[in-house]
Order: structure tokens, then C-alpha cells, then sequence
């Protein structure tokens, strides 16, 4: 009887802390009420407790938590009034209700209330879904590529380690584009952000700083592996979607990378211990169909301070994935060190760091280029690269297609026809000149 009461207080307890936004002060307001504040210093401990031993930003499944609750230290005390009483307990049992927050509630998403449910909705088997949310956190720790939802490759980069594709396998991809297409195109997208989002583009971003006098880029370290999941369970929370099938959504989204991985690299340039860790974490995989449209999503509140941050001094702000822009005029070039300096703590306080090294101050009496346009006058292809195409196209003419398809595309016709549009749209002249040329070509 003693450990059955015991077991009913720590699931109650569970149930309290699961019932709304975790994070320490929220949850100890909510034990509170629950259960007076007479043991509120042990409560405190309870939940640094629990919070230890479940160190990610979202929380655990409610089973593990009511296992933590009930080994925990500084339960008996936090809990005193209702272990020692013996009025029936009252529990702390809500069915699962789908219930968007007040600015979320105009998107037109699924109602799935229920883990079951969502699991429903991918087409799923209820018991194949501990396996595709690697629950038990197996995933991470095989070895054995059978065992892994994930393909894996390194593409190379002109500095530091080669970087991580982490592509979904064919069931897994299936789901996450459900997931994409069902949900999370629907969520808005703030308006400082082009990337990865439908009817913008590296143009429409960089057409907002064309002829400025001065135009100043940052760009953020590892962005998908640093997006925090804690602002992406919390993103499904608000959406309507109740802890438990929060938690399947975000797990279905995220990955932790099996350390063995990383033996593979044949570059002398190896990953630092820091970022090792924080592959082998649960975190958005470069290579899933999610991953972009909730890196855009969770940034939002970054989008939001770095946009006011470029209005108060006079200056415009967009950002293209992990490329953050800003320019203005001759006044705003002159609060270029305070700008630099109120960035880097923005982007350190959303949890995310820059890359300095790719910092770049352009004054308009030099080339001011922009995800790889450039916007001196108007947005424009540059010109080294114009001039690289159209030779290609020349020796193309001379030797034929095959002679200059030097890394070995599949249809190279029809990379050049990608490569002159491209072109075209930013200079139309210039892309008619090219595909004149390109027709020319037997």
C-alpha cells in the first residue's frame, strides 16, 4: 500500500509537470498549486532533479518521468502533504485535448490529440513507432547501418571539417514530407526569412539591399545542428498537438548521429569534440525534408529582435537560412560597430553562434555580393561567374558537350539550361545571350 501511493503521487506529479510548458519556474508554479508551498524548497530540488536527469530542452515520455519522479532524492519530502494524508487523492488526469494557442489557431493543421493518433495520420503501425522515434535512444549508439533511419555522407568544404548529409530512408522520408506538407506548411514564416520558403528566393532577399551604402553579412555556425528542438517541440505545442504527440513529431524530426559515423571522413580537417556531442544529440538532420521549414520556424523570435535591431538604426535586415544581411545609408554605416556588437549577443541569447571568420563589411565602392548576388546597383549576376558560364558555353561549341562535362552530370545540357536561368532571372539580356549560345550547341 505504501509503494502503491507512493507510485499514484510521483504519476500525479508526472501528469502536473507534463500539463504545460517545461521549464523550471513554470513547472514549480504548477507543483504549487498541486501541492501547497509548504514543501516548496523540496520541490525546488525535485524538479532540478528532474531536470538533471533528463538534461534535453523537452520533456521526457510520461513513464520515464513518474520512474524519475519516484527515485528522485527530494520526492518524499516534496510531496509530504500527499503521501502522509489519507483523504483520497485527487489526480491530476486530463485526456489529451488538441488546443492551439491564440496565434497559432488560424492554421489549418491536423487535430491529432494522441500519439496513437498521430501515428494514424503517417500511416503507421502503433508499435512501429517507438522504432522510427528511437525512444530507447538506439539509434544513436548502432553502428550497424541496417539499424540507422539514416543515410550518411560528407561533402567537402573550402574551410574546416567536410560537412554532415544526413538523408532520411525512403519510410522515414515519406513521413517527414506528411509532416511538412500536413503541418508545418501552414505555419507563417516571418517575413526576413527567404529561404526554404514558397514565393521567395536568394533574390527577393538580396533586392532589398540593393544600392545601399553599405552592406554587412553574418552568418550563423551549424545552424540546423544548433536549432534548438526544445523551440521545436514547443513549435508542435502550440500548435495545438498535447505533450505526447509533440514529442512523436519532434522525435519523428530529429536525429542523434551514431558516433561511428565519423570514422568514415577521409579528410585530414576533423569535427571538434564539441560539435561530435552535439551530432551524437537529438538535433534537426541536414538532409531531412523537415529540417529547413523548422529551422525557419524555431528562428523566429531571431528574426523578430534582428529585425527591430536594423530598424532602430535606420538599416534593413533579411536572412537566407543561416545568412543574416543588413544594410542601409551612409548614417547606418556609421553605427557599424554597434550593430556588429548587438548581433553577435542576439544570436549567442537565441542559443545559436556566428561564424565570424564569414563576416563581411561591403561599402558600395567594392562588390557587394549576397548568397552569390550582387547588389551594388541592382541585383545582378557577378560577373566572374557570367563571364566562367559563357566560356564554357564557347568551348562547348568548339568540343562538344562531353569534353567540358568535367564533374560528370547526368544530363549536362540540362545543367547549363539551370545555370543560364539562374542568370536570367537576375539579367535578362545576359540569360538570352547565353541561351543563344546554348542552342548553338550540337
Amino acid at each position: 500500500m505504501f509503494k502503491s501511493r507512493h507510485r499514484l503521487v510521483a504519476r500525479n506529479i508526472a501528469n502536473v509537470l507534463l500539463s504545460g510548458l517545461w521549464a523550471e519556474r513554470a513547472m514549480l508554479l504548477r507543483l504549487q498549486t498541486a501541492l501547497g508551498k509548504a514543501t516548496a524548497k523540496s520541490q525546488r530540488a525535485l524538479i532540478a532533479e528532474v531536470l538533471k536527469a533528463n538534461p534535453a530542452s523537452y520533456p521526457p515520455p510520461a513513464a520515464e518521468l513518474v520512474r524519475t519522479i519516484f527515485s528522485a532524492p527530494s520526492f518524499e519530502k516534496a510531496a509530504a502533504s500527499a503521501l502522509l494524508s489519507k483523504a483520497p487523492l485527487h489526480m491530476a488526469l486530463r485526456p489529451p485535448k488538441f488546443a492551439p494557442t491564440a496565434d497559432l489557431s488560424d492554421c489549418d493543421v491536423p487535430a491529432l490529440p494522441t500519439s496513437g493518433d498521430v501515428a494514424r495520420w503517417l500511416g503507421l503501425p502503433l508499435e512501429h513507432l517507438d522504432w522510427f522515434t528511437d525512444e530507447r535512444r538506439q539509434h544513436g549508439r548502432t553502428a550497424i547501418p541496417d539499424l540507422q533511419h539514416y543515410v550518411y555522407a560528407f561533402r567537402a568544404k573550402p574551410h574546416g571539417p567536410p560537412r554532415l548529409i544526413e538523408a532520411p530512408k525512403p519510410r522515414l522520408k515519406t513521413m517527414q514530407k506528411r509532416i511538412l506538407h500536413g503541418i508545418l506548411d501552414s505555419v507563417p514564416v516571418h517575413e526576413a526569412a527567404h529561404g526554404f520558403v514558397k514565393g521567395r528566393s536568394c533574390k527577393s532577399g538580396a533586392e532589398q539591399h540593393a544600392e545601399a551604402a553599405i552592406v554587412i553579412c553574418f552568418d550563423i555556425a551549424d545552424f540546423f545542428l544548433t536549432s534548438p528542438l526544445g523551440r521545436v517541440h514547443a513549435l508542435f505545442r502550440g500548435l495545438g498537438y498535447p505533450h505526447a504527440a509533440a514529442r512523436v513529431l519532434t522525435r519523428l524530426c530529429s536525429t542523434s548521429t551514431p558516433e561511428t559515423v565519423f570514422d568514415r571522413i577521409s579528410s585530414p580537417r576533423k569535427h571538434t569534440r564539441a560539435a561530435l556531442q552535439a551530432y551524437c544529440e537529438p538535433h534537426l538532420p541536414q538532409g531531412a525534408p523537415t529540417s529547413p521549414a523548422l529551422a525557419n520556424l524555431v528562428a523566429r523570435r531571431l528574426d523578430i529582435r534582428l529585425t527591430g535591431l536594423a530598424l532602430s538604426l535606420g538599416g534593413r535586415y533579411s536572412r537566407y537560412a543561416d545568412d543574416l544581411t543588413f544594410s542601409g545609408d551612409a548614417a547606418f554605416a556609421k553605427k557599424t560597430n554597434s550593430l556588429m556588437a548587438a548581433v553577435a549577443g542576439i544570436v549567442e541569447d537565441e542559443g545559436y553562434a556566428l561564424n565570424e571568420r564569414k563576416t563581411r563589411v561591403m561599402t558600395s565602392s567594392r562588390r557587394q555580393q549576397i548568397t552569390g548576388i550582387v547588389v551594388n546597383a541592382r541585383t545582378n549576376a557577378p560577373r566572374d561567374a557570367y563571364d566562367q558560364l559563357k566560356a564554357t558555353l564557347h568551348n562547348c561549341r568548339k568540343t562538344g558537350l562531353a569534353a567540358e562535362n568535367r564533374d560528370g552530370h547526368a544530363d549536362f545540357r540540362a545543367h547549363l539550361a539551370g545555370r543560364i536561368g539562374w542568370v536570367a532571372s537576375l539579367n535578362p539580356a545576359r540569360g538570352d545571350r547565353l541561351r543563344a549560345m546554348l542552342t548553338e550547341i550540337a
